[in-house]
């Protein structure tokens, strides 16, 4: 049976920032060791924390500020720039592992429907909760803000230890069952743990030190991102607009005791050469070409906030577990952002390898070995390559401007718009619920 280390073992002697004791000369001994303090990784951290194993978190970045701290600052227009539209089977989650309230309390916005049409054609499908019989289709949430909850939950489990600043420099996976990882970092720590979790990223410094290889390429486009005001309300409505170029996303943000609601994020995904002229405009030229690619659904829309932008590509692990390591989230797999999935899988790969974990220690078996990982891999890979196959049909079909794939596409949108049974299937697997 694999052991769950005590209290007093999982800890040595000097302070970290907990208070709990940290040897940065000898070396410390943990069940299973996360690195990447982002959602995926702070969720997954919180999953296994609840069920008794011994859990640290390393992440090169500063702790997120506490909700307590945050929560005078939710009433003014001040949006992360990352924001992720959860599934209700996301938020569901959230919600098992106890944090989901607190996030609502700080502020989240549901959407009721959701509107997607073609640029080149007559094409479209309105999408509305109402037609499954549910309340929302989902919640458009600040990625900062999902971090501070969770994190605040994780500084309340006595079995973990939170690393903040303390990024990850060489891994040696155990060879045999039974044995520990040795793990070193950038602040002269060493650790050893039973499993080593790769929650860092499409860049995981995990993936790269554990060998494994991955199928990647580049869609030759950038995201720009960025906090809008409209002048009429967005209706809790998230819209999607598909250009030739890239589709533009609208996605509704909630600022708390507002009347009417007037902010949202935009996702404007287009080739790299247009992305980079839309970046070079002023704020004023920007927000005009920003109207005319949403046909003023919305009214005159303005920058609210800063700019961002970044490059996209798609990216799959050949394998997601090796003896002694998992990979999770976007350190097994990028897709494009025109569904806003991204999370969403990451979610479901925490829950997966969670659940698969602790049925593994229930039964006294090795968490390490590639019998047991294998399974968390054999449940999540088909549906992420499902997934990820999907949004690349997607994506080439409304990307090229052939005249008879563009009539096809149009005459689906409407088909599908015109079916009522497809669309509650349509929905209730954007729900991520099912079926």
């Amino acid at each position: 049976m694999v052991p769950i280390l005590p209290r007093e073992k999982f800890l040595t002697t000097t302070t970290d920032i907990q208070g709990c004791a940290i040897d940065s000369c000898a070396t410390n001994s943990c069940d299973i060791l996360v690195n990447g303090g982002g959602m995926v990784g702070l969720g997954l951290a919180l999953a296994l924390a609840g069920e008794g194993f011994s859990v640290v978190v390393l992440d090169a970045q500063a702790a997120p500020a506490a909700p307590a701290a945050l929560q005078a600052s939710m009433t003014q227009p001040l949006f992360d720039s990352r924001v992720s539209a959860l599934t209700q089977a996301s938020r569901q989650w959230l919600q098992q592992l106890g944090v989901w309230d607190a996030l609502a309390a700080l502020r989240v916005c549901a959407y009721r429907d959701m509107q997607v049409w073609d640029a080149d054609g007559t094409g479209a499908i309105h999408f509305a909760a109402e037609e499954v019989r549910a309340s929302v289709l989902g919640h458009i949430v600040e990625n900062r803000l999902v971090c501070a909850v969770l994190y605040a939950a994780l500084q309340q489990q006595p079995t973990v230890q939170l690393r903040n600043g303390c990024a990850l420099e060489t891994a040696t996976l155990a060879k045999t069952a039974g044995d520990y990882s040795e793990i070193t970092c950038n602040d002269g720590t060493r650790w050893r743990c039973r499993l080593l979790i790769g929650a860092d990223g499409g860049n995981s410094r995990v993936r790269t030190l554990c060998g494994f290889s991955t199928r990647e390429w580049s869609y030759e486009q950038q995201a720009i991102v960025a906090t809008v005001r409209s002048e009429r309300p967005h209706q809790h409505t998230a819209w999607q607009r598909f250009m030739a170029t890239g589709p533009l996303a609208v996605l509704p943000l909630q600022l708390p005791e507002a009347s009417e609601q007037h902010h949202s994020s935009i996702v404007w995904s287009c080739d790299s050469a247009l992305a980079s002229k839309l970046m070079a405009l002023s704020d004023t030229t920007f927000n005009q070409r920003l109207q005319q690619a949403f046909e003023l659904r919305l009214g005159t829309m303005e920058i609210v906030g800063p700019r961002l932008v970044f490059p996209l590509h798609q990216q799959h692990a050949a394998d997601y577990v090796r003896t002694g390591v998992a990979l999770v989230g976007d350190a097994a797999h990028t897709i494009h952002p025109l569904a806003g999935q991204g999370v969403n899988l990451g979610f479901s790969d925490a829950r997966c390898l969670a659940s698969v974990l602790v049925q593994a220690k229930r039964r006294g078996e090795d968490l390490a070995t590639l019998q047991t990982l294998s399974r968390y891999q054999r449940q999540r890979k088909g549906p992420n390559l499902a997934t990820m196959l999907a949004m690349e049909g997607f994506k080439r079909s409304f990307g090229s401007d052939n005249l008879a794939l563009r009539w096809l596409r149009n005459a689906g949108l409407r088909l599908a718009d015109s079916q009522p049974a497809l669309k509650r299937t349509l929905i209730r697997q954007a729900m991520g619920l099912s079926l």
